[in-house]
């Protein structure tokens, strides 16, 4: 049964279609479908009792029943208006057909929407209906307070138990989406984590770098002044985008950003990046290149992202790294190697956040892929990312 409470409502500066009435679709098929139950008892009681039916009996029921349009933007007038309709058909053709449908409608709107001040005494005064009738005290009288009694017991209850269900549904959907912001944010933590490690640790090399050269020659200085100005102004770019979500992070109306993520085909930049930072870095691909999803994209760059930049803070001088990408048959998997002295990976000898670990390997796991990091059998560290194919795209090969 639909909930008498407010109408739904459509978003600010539009008018919905179910405004232009005072009531719903639903509402008018639960008046209806009342009518037509309150009809057929009545003509069934009538023609047993009396022997004929009463077309005014007919049309008042009908009214009764057609009352329950209101029944959401005034659920105590509607059910006052019904009782009063019931009362002066039991008074005028006292066939004895007991609570209708058009009470237990209203009766159930009101317990829906009012308070127990309200609904209680409402709900004594439908039960008494049966003694409107004027009838001397009776077995048959007694047996008809009781089953109305018993079905104003049942509205009552299920009026209570929808909106104890109802209270509940709300704050699971309050919860989710308290729950969903949180995600957010924190995938944004991540990002900005990747982004300012990636870029500043790049920036302070090449400015070191250049304060270096300045003197000595100042042409490559100033070729890596170039690339500092450009690493600033992406890194400043990608943090306004995510600044951007956090800020309208519980709009739900808000525009998607049309910037593109990073992903395979921005492996290059990086690498070519990480070298003119300081760490001479290969780049190889195996296995024939097709095109991921970008979710899956974006997972590979943030992953030799965070790794490269683990090599440039640990490794040491004189350090090599090489990114090795293999798209195999059911996985793809990329393999950041460096042959440095130090620490390299720094994950689990330095100690810091350990953010840079734990988003990879949740990013990796949103793919249900592995992550493995250590070091390597000789000098230097490794991280190896393996990703599974969608099952889409693994059942054709």
């Amino acid at each position: 049964m639909p909930t008498p409470h407010a109408a739904p409502t459509g978003k600010r500066g539009s008018t919905p279609r179910g405004d232009a009435l005072p009531w719903t679709r639903n509402d008018a098929l639960v008046a209806v479908g009342a009518a037509a139950l309150d009809l057929i008892g009545f003509t069934l009681t009538s023609q047993d009792v009396q022997g004929f039916v009463p077309v005014a009996g007919c049309l008042l029921t009908t009214v009764s029943a057609l009352m329950l349009l209101a029944r959401r933007r005034a659920p105590l007038l509607t059910l006052a208006a019904v009782l009063a309709v019931t009362l002066a058909i039991l008074l005028s053709w006292p066939v004895g057909q007991g609570l209708n449908a058009a009470v237990v409608v209203a009766l159930y709107s009101v317990v829906r929407a009012r308070g127990v001040a309200v609904f209680v005494p409402a709900a004594l005064v439908s039960a008494a209906m049966p003694l409107a009738t004027g009838a001397s005290w009776s077995q048959s009288l007694f047996l008809k307070l009781v089953g109305s009694c018993a079905a104003v017991l049942f509205v009552v209850a299920a009026g209570l138990v929808m909106n104890h269900w109802q209270r509940n549904v709300e704050a699971h959907r309050r919860l989710l989406a308290e729950r969903a912001v949180a995600d957010e944010r924190r995938r944004i933590a991540r990002e900005m984590h990747d982004i300012v490690a990636h870029h500043v640790t790049t920036m302070q090399l090449m400015a070191g770098g250049a304060r270096a050269n300045l003197d000595r020659n100042p042409e490559v200085a100033r070729d890596a002044l170039v690339t500092l100005e450009g690493l600033g102004r992406t890194a400043l770019h990608e943090m306004r985008q995510l600044l951007d979500v956090l800020r309208d992070v519980d709009d739900e109306a808000r525009e998607e950003t049309t910037a593109p993520q990073p992903g395979i085909a921005d492996l290059e930049r990086l690498v070519a990046e990480s070298s003119a930072a300081g760490l001479p870095t290969e780049f190889e691909v195996r296995g024939e290149p097709r095109p991921l999803p970008a979710s899956m994209g974006l997972t590979v760059f943030r992953v030799v992202q965070e790794a490269l930049t683990n090599t440039r803070k640990y490794a040491g001088s004189g350090a090599h790294a090489r990114v090795v990408l293999t798209y195999g048959d059911r996985e793809t998997r990329v393999d950041v190697l460096d042959d440095g002295e130090g620490t390299a990976g720094g994950f689990a000898s330095v100690p810091g956040s350990g953010y840079g670990l734990i988003g990879m390997r949740e990013r990796v796991a949103l793919h249900d892929g592995t992550l493995e990091t250590g070091r390597r059998d000789g000098p230097g560290y490794r991280v190896t990312a393996r990703l599974p194919l969608p099952k889409d795209e693994g059942a054709l090969r």
